[in-house]
């Protein structure tokens, strides 16, 4: 409960002089090849891909986005160990102004805990990191900015190699830097526990019949 309250208080009274930014990676995007092209969509007929497809290897995407402005910091790495999210946090640091408080939205990872980074964290005060509550990845505001670089480039796509893939997510990043857009919280934490608190009785019931 009190994460909750934590983070949704950050997205609807986002404190002064600070950035508010939802982190997390993507693991494990597989550069997949289908095996013959896809049929493109023409009148009266939708696009058609193949069933079978080729593995090319795999890239993880680590990626922030900017409450405020939208703006997304977004690097990809081949593996997703407390070394790469020290990497990621060290290129945070480098792109956003040094003057401004940063408070990072993630989730509970052990990669994120991990002692050498809360060493680092230690060692740069102006991260202030809020853990969402297990199992609550929705939210995690940047798991809808995933959902859409899935939806929108990564799933009907093919790739032959992992450089091809990270050209296309490298790209997609840039063109949405371009005409930068964020998303809106508007749920209060009391509005959500009542639900939960609602659900729960439906459920109850149910399991006493």
């Amino acid at each position: 409960m009190e994460k909750l309250i934590d983070v949704a208080g950050l997205y609807l009274n986002p404190p002064e002089h600070a950035l508010v930014l939802c982190a997390d990676e993507k693991s494990q995007i597989q550069a997949l090849d289908r095996t013959q092209p896809g049929l493109p969509i023409k009148k009266g007929r939708c696009g058609t891909m193949t069933h079978d497809y080729k593995r090319n290897g795999t890239t993880t995407l680590f990626a922030a986005i900017d409450m405020a402005e939208g703006k997304l910091i977004g690097t990809c790495m081949p593996r997703h160990r407390h070394q790469e999210w020290l990497k990621f946090l060290r290129w945070i640091d480098a792109q956003t102004p040094a003057d401004l408080d940063l408070h990072l939205i993630v989730d509970n990872y052990h990669t994120h805990k991990h002692p050498k980074v809360q060493r680092w964290l230690g060692r740069h005060p102006r991260f202030h990191v809020h853990f969402i509550p297990t199992s609550s990845s929705w939210l995690n505001l940047i798991e809808r900015w995933f959902r859409e670089i899935t939806d929108k480039r990564i799933r009907r796509e093919s790739f032959g190699s992992v450089r091809k893939l990270i050209d296309v997510i490298t790209d997609y990043i840039d063109k949405h830097n371009q005409s930068p857009k964020s998303f809106t919280w508007t749920a209060k934490a009391e509005d959500i526990l009542e639900k939960v608190r609602r659900a729960r009785a439906v459920l109850n019931e149910v399991a006493s019949i």
